[in-house]
This record gives C-alpha cells, structure tokens and sequence, in this order.
C-alpha cells in the first residue's frame, strides 16, 4: 500500500517507470534521425524519453514558440490562483540537458513518400521517423457569425496564454451583476473536465469580488466529465440549483447554438432562442491542428487514426501521432495522456529502429479538477490493449474522488497542485 502523495508522484512518471523498466538489452548504436513536430505535453516528453532511452539517436524538435504555456493550471488563473508567468516553461533546459536539437519554426509541408518535412524558411528535413503532436484547431465553420478574428472579443482561451489574459480581463472589468455565459463544445475535445472547472474558478473569484453576477453554461453534451462531482460542489459553494444560484447549466443538445453577435456578445439557438452576456466565454468545435490535417493524417472525424500499439498512423507509415491529435479513445485528450501516449510512443520508436521487439503497451491518466482555491475532485483510469488491439479501460483499476468530505476534497486540491508541478517537470525539465 502507497500513499495518495506518493501515488501522485509515481503517476505522474509512470509511464517512464514501465519504459525503463521494460528494457531488456542495450539498444544498439544507430544514426537514426527521429524529427518531432510540435513542443507540447506529447512533443517535449517524447524527445526527452527517446533520447533517455537511447541517446545515440539524433532527435530534432520543431516548435514556432520560444516557450509554452501550459493549459493544466490555466483556469486557476481566472480565480488569482496563478500566475501565466508560473506555466510557461523554456525549451532550452530540455534541449541541453538531453541534446535535443531544438529549431524554433513552423512546419508547413510533410512528404510522406520521401521522408521529409518543409519549414517555412523553405528548408528541409529529412527523418527517419517522424513524430506528430501539433496539439487541437477549431473548426470556425460551424457557427455564423465567428470566426479567429473575433477571438479578441469572444476569447476561447483553450490555448493558454494570450487568450486567458484577454478573459481574465474581461472577468476583472465586468460589472457586478454581470453574466458570464460559457458555451462548452462537444466531444470529442480538449480537457473533459476543462470548462466546468473554469466555471468553478470563476465562480470562485466573483462570489468574492462581485456576487451578483451569475455563470450560465450551455453545453452541447446532455452529461460531462465528473458531472456529478462538480455539481455537488457547485451546489455546496455557489448554491447551484437554487434560485440565487451562481452557476447554471443548460443541456442545449437538441436546441444547439447557431449563430453569435461578436460585438454584442450574444448567442442564437437553433430555436431562434438568444442569450446576452456582459462575459462570452464560447469554446469552439475542435479537431487535429492544421499540420495534421494538410498532412492527410487524418480521417473525416477531423483526428488521426493510429495503431495503439505504437501510434504510428494508419494512414502514412513511418509517422506517428500523439497527443490531443491522435484517436486514443477512450483514453481522453488530456495533458496527461499526452504524457503517457508520449512515452509509450518514445519506447515503440526506440524499439522499431532498434529491430527489438515490441511490447504491449500500458497507459495511465489522471485529472484534477478544484471547485474553490482549496478544494478539488479527481478521475483516474489505467488502460491496456486487447487482443484486437483495441485501447480498454483495466476493470478496477480506475476511479473518482471517493467522497465530498471536507478533508478529502482539501486533500485533493493539494495533490491537484503538486501534480501540476510534478507532470510541468516530468514533460519538460
């Protein structure tokens, strides 16, 4: 028996424990050139793993950006619980430490057929296996009336950074007495669990500082991660249910959101229903990023198609996709996923231009989620292969946070924020 500290900690790198652990002989010295397009969750901790387990490979990573933003973390910045300057990370200690060629530039072209890749200063880059985790884009298309030039006015802020500063500011300068209306996306999306929790930080921050204002979420999906949680919570701390109720959610699945007024923040049904916010919190459809998509990585699901066992694609051999952009269902797109798809990944690649055999992979995600600065809910699941080389979750292996009582939900935003430093340092350090 471990502690919930220490199971924390241990999850946090467990897929590297079941890498490290599974190694059987030394790999052999080979000039395999490994390329990874995109420094996220997936990208930053499939090249560490790679060159860990076998430093002789030659590994390139290609990210536009300098530093990243993480996500996890992100909504605690609408409650004053962080700072961004506290989730942004620098490439360069990554880079150095495990001699990670490190090129800062967008990927604009991917052969398939000759093994190489276009930069947009027209270079090339030739691999040997290429390695895909460019993250999520949105689908613009699907509502009248937005699109990316509006984002400065209806932030999505589900790409940390400069959209969560221009919510965060929008929150602080609302009236009170103001609403919010949040317009939660269906799946299949980025962070289940994300915009309840992001209702619960803002929440957090106005039942403080301005207490007549009210949240409003209209969800495409008629039920959401850790729903049953996140309402008992919600109900205990900011009255949800009752008639001063700080938070409300409408199920809007059979009367969707069709159409938005960007300069009056307001959202139209397909009933022809309306909805003014002071707050416009709309979070788009999603889908693979761009590279993915003009690559023909993906299927008409909008995500990529993959063999688990190793995540190459399905599509073009010798490239692989992991992350937010690849189908690993159930397993959802999460940064710890990321993280663990990463590493299985990291072994399977090793293995293949080593000629070792392959083994079956083990994944493992956790999600914290707080409803207040000081308490906090979780879900966790291990899963495995089956014989049809399907994903499945281990029977028994999983669960939820056990109770609402007041010294297990304070435990549990505890270890919501060692975890988020742990699963910071495990990717990216």
């Amino acid at each position: 028996m471990i502690s919930r500290r220490q199971f924390i900690k241990l999850t946090s790198s467990a897929a590297g424990i079941f890498v490290s652990g599974c190694q059987t002989k030394p790999f052999k010295t080979t000039t395999a050139h490994i390329v990874i397009i995109g420094g996220g969750f997936g990208g930053a901790t499939v090249a560490k793993t790679i060159k860990k387990l076998d430093p002789s490979i030659r590994v390139t990573l290609i990210e536009p950006k300098s530093h990243y933003t993480t996500c996890p973390g992100s909504n605690w910045v609408l409650a004053g619980l962080k700072s961004l300057k506290s989730l942004t990370v620098s490439y360069q200690q990554l880079s150095k430490q495990y001699n990670i060629k490190l090129i800062k530039d967008k990927v604009t072209f991917i052969d398939p057929y000759k093994r190489s890749i276009t930069l947009s200063t027209a270079d090339k880059i030739n691999y040997d296996r290429l390695i895909v985790s460019p993250g999520i884009d949105f689908r613009w298309d699907t509502i009248e009336g937005h699109n990316e030039s509006s984002t400065h006015l209806i932030p999505h802020a589900w790409k940390a950074g400069i959209q969560t500063q221009i919510l965060n500011k929008q929150l602080q300068n609302m009236k009170n007495g103001g609403k919010v209306i949040i317009c939660a996306p269906p799946n299949p999306f980025r962070c289940p669990p994300g915009p309840y929790e992001r209702a619960s930080m803002m929440a957090h921050y106005l039942k403080r500082h301005k207490p007549k204002s009210k949240i409003i979420i209209l969800d495409a999906k008629t039920q959401f991660s850790k729903q049953s949680l996140f309402m008992e919570g919600w109900k205990k701390h900011y009255g949800f249910g009752g008639s001063n109720s700080l938070i409300e959610w409408h199920s809007i699945t059979d009367n969707p959101v069709v159409k938005i007024d960007v300069k009056n923040k307001r959202v139209e049904t397909d009933f022809g229903d309306t909805f003014n916010a002071d707050v416009l919190n709309f979070i788009p459809t999603q889908k693979a990023a761009h590279i993915a998509q003009s690559s023909g990585l993906c299927d008409e699901s909008g995500w990529s198609p993959v063999n688990h066992k190793t995540s190459e694609s399905t599509i073009h051999s010798n490239i692989h996709v992991i992350g937010d952009a690849s189908i690993q269902g159930p397993i959802p797109k999460s940064a710890f996923a990321a993280n663990a798809e990463a590493k299985v990944c990291a072994l399977a690649v090793v293995s293949l231009v080593n000629d070792i055999e392959l083994l079956d992979p083990v994944w493992i995600n956790t999600c914290y989620s707080l409803i207040t600065a000081d308490q906090g809910i979780s879900v966790a699941m291990v899963y495995k292969l089956n014989q049809q080389g399907k994903i499945t979750k281990v029977k028994g292996a999983g669960g939820i946070t056990p109770n609402s009582k007041e010294e297990i939900l304070s435990l549990e935003a505890n270890y919501a924020k060692q975890w988020l430093t742990n699963i910071i340092s495990d990717s990216f350090k």
